[in-house]
């Protein structure tokens, strides 16, 4: 490539063609929210477009400096996409941006990132506030999502033996355990019929379906064992507020971000934050301290984690020869 004046365009096939791994997202984002806590960091709140119910178009601007990771991410969510359309939930481009001169590097789709990102920010939450000794972990929500999350836990929890999965629709769960069973063996993944079941008796639980401003929650308080750990990635969608103010720790991964969401109208009811996840790797903030201790992490999705992904991405599509150079 010629700097400055070409870009490299990689597509979905080629990101997932570079061929990182969960464990290398889950370091690259312990990276970045290292530089987070120490605040070596610059990442504006996000701005949305919302041009129909519970569907956003957000901007995500952020830079790294020490990884030398700047650009923005332009993404969508349209949670009707599948059922009327046959489109994705999430779609989206990242621009990334040579930090010395500001020219565009490459344009990339963000819907790999998206994906394994989230996953890897709840593992590395994982990695800080669940038992030691996880066993068994519940996931509510068994879509595209569902799969990083039981990745970044099958990475992070080596105590973890089976995961309960539930959904609404039966064949999603099917599937979801069809494709995810021989990439986990070492976990039982087994489908359950009601969202309790699927929490109970879990020592982690993740809720992964589509973000709703105004929900309609799920899990009971009488649900939320002593103990457990609570990964919505779904915002407060599923989580009924007097089960989350049993909490004894509530942890989030942009404060100032989860401050400007309750401005807009989400977070109605939530526990007061204790930290955010820059603070919880830098102990700044105390991570888990008693094994009774019930935590939740709702890890709202930071510009920071799609920078020092994408960042690494681009490295290595360019030593390994992927994707389309075109001229700017």
């Amino acid at each position: 490539m010629e700097k400055g004046k070409e870009i490299l365009y990689l597509s979905k096939t080629d990101v997932e063609k570079v061929g990182l791994s969960m464990k290398d997202v889950i370091g690259y984002l312990e990276e970045a929210f290292t530089e987070k806590g120490k605040g070596n960091f610059e990442m504006p709140p996000k701005p949305g477009l919302h041009t129909k119910g519970d569907a956003f178009i957000h901007a995500m601007p952020c830079y790294i400096p020490k990884m030398k990771a700047a650009g923005i991410k332009w993404v969508s969510g349209y949670p009707e996409n599948l059922s009327k359309y046959n489109l994705p939930y999430i779609t989206g481009l990242l621009i990334l941006n040579c930090p010395e001169t500001g020219v565009p590097l490459a344009v990339m789709d963000c819907v790999w990132i998206t994906a394994m990102r989230t996953g890897a920010a709840s593992g590395l939450s994982a990695k800080y506030l669940a038992k030691e000794d996880s066993k068994v972990a519940g996931i509510i929500g068994t879509g595209v999502q569902a799969r990083t999350q039981l990745e970044a836990l099958n990475e992070v929890c080596p105590n973890l033996t089976d995961v309960l999965c539930y959904d609404i629709v039966p064949r999603q769960m099917e599937l979801f355990v069809e494709e995810m069973q021989p990439k986990v063996p070492r976990l039982k993944l087994t489908l359950v019929d009601n969202a309790k079941t699927a929490v109970a008796d879990s020592d982690i639980v993740v809720t992964a379906g589509p973000i709703h401003k105004n929900p309609v929650p799920t899990i009971e308080k009488e649900w939320f064992k002593e103990g457990c750990l609570g990964l919505p990635v779904d915002f407060d969608s599923y989580w009924h507020p007097a089960a989350m103010r049993l909490a004894d720790k509530f942890y989030v991964d942009d404060t100032r971000q989860f401050e400007y969401y309750k401005t807009v109208g989400y977070f109605k009811d939530v526990p007061k934050v204790l930290g955010d996840l820059g603070e919880l790797v830098t102990g700044q903030v105390p991570a888990r301290e008693r094994d009774d201790e019930r935590i939740i992490a709702m890890n709202l999705g930071l510009a920071l984690d799609d920078m020092a992904t994408a960042v690494n991405i681009y490295k290595l599509a360019l030593a390994k020869g992927i994707g389309t150079v075109l001229p700017l």
